[in-house]
């Protein structure tokens, strides 16, 4: 029996070649309003390493890539003594800001949302009006009451206008609403009280919003400026973004120093955010499924 051979045609080749789509007028837009926006963002950071390798006068150069890169400001920086202080005072305020907001939020948070007592729409509503009032305003009330209580050119002075934030109360309160109350009513018949059911219950499914509370915390208190500038007096207390401001005279301002400090400082901020962010995903994820 013999075999036939079946070869296939030019035409029938040409058929199961599927023509490739061509990009809509649409999608090109999209593209190149998101290639924009991607260079609008990275533009000031790769400025700020720019000008961070340039020497005094290079700084008003505007080429990105400097005639002569050095480092000779990172050794400058790093070697003046009072960067490490500045760095360690951002750091203990950072941080002691931010466990507070977590817990403190949290906890009005959840009670706001899955405790039912007269009054508490009024409680929610006047902490949310607190979120109107610029801070600007506030800054002369905060400078009396450390005066007063002898809070000035200290860490308590410097932190106590953050440790609970309007914003990370709302925040949580809403988030807690997504945790069904018949895991609350169950640990309750368990025997468990209402701290460990807000710490093992409650806290465990609201992960996503605990990390984007504690970068935006992190973040506001980290490049905080006015309010440090005001409450701190010695250069020793001096935060980050303080100290930074102080490096020239009243005749220069040595940028080529202050944006080889800000370079530095942005590490932090980055090890925060690269901790965090799968908590973030994970809750963007979940949120879709959801929906």
């Amino acid at each position: 029996m013999a075999v036939t051979e079946i070869r296939p045609t030019t035409d029938a080749l040409l058929k199961t070649d599927a023509p490739k789509k061509p990009a809509n007028m649409g999608q090109i837009i999209r593209w190149t309003l998101l290639f924009l926006g991607g260079v609008a963002m990275v533009m000031p950071i790769a400025y700020m390493i720019s000008t961070s390798l340039k020497w005094p006068h290079e700084v008003y150069n505007l080429k990105l890539i400097p005639d002569e890169p050095h480092l000779e400001n990172y050794t400058y920086v790093l070697e003046d003594g009072r960067f490490y202080w500045w760095f360690l005072n951002s750091m203990i305020i950072a941080v002691i800001t931010t466990v507070c907001n977590v817990i403190f939020d949290s906890l009005v948070g959840y009670t706001l949302c899955k405790f039912r007592f007269p009054g508490r729409y009024i409680v929610f509503i006047a902490i949310l009006s607190t979120l109107m009032i610029p801070t600007e305003m506030l800054v002369i009330p905060w400078y009396l009451m450390s005066q007063q209580f002898g809070w000035l050119d200290t860490y308590w002075g410097i932190m106590f206008p953050g440790l609970m934030t309007a914003f990370g109360t709302f925040l949580m309160k809403q988030f807690f609403e997504t945790v069904p109350d018949d895991f609350i009513e169950a640990a309750r018949i368990d025997g468990l009280n209402e701290l460990q059911i807000w710490w093992t219950v409650a806290m465990p499914l609201v992960k996503p919003a605990l990390a984007a509370l504690a970068i935006f915390v992190f973040l506001g208190n980290w490049t905080a400026f006015i309010w440090p500038l005001i409450v701190t007096n010695s250069v020793e207390m001096y935060t980050l973004p303080v100290g930074l401001s102080s490096f020239g005279d009243e005749a220069d301002v040595a940028w080529e120093l202050i944006m080889t400090g800000a370079a530095i400082s942005t590490i932090p901020t980055l090890i925060v955010f690269l901790i965090f962010q799968r908590y973030i995903i994970q809750g963007v994820v979940m949120a879709g499924l959801k929906g």
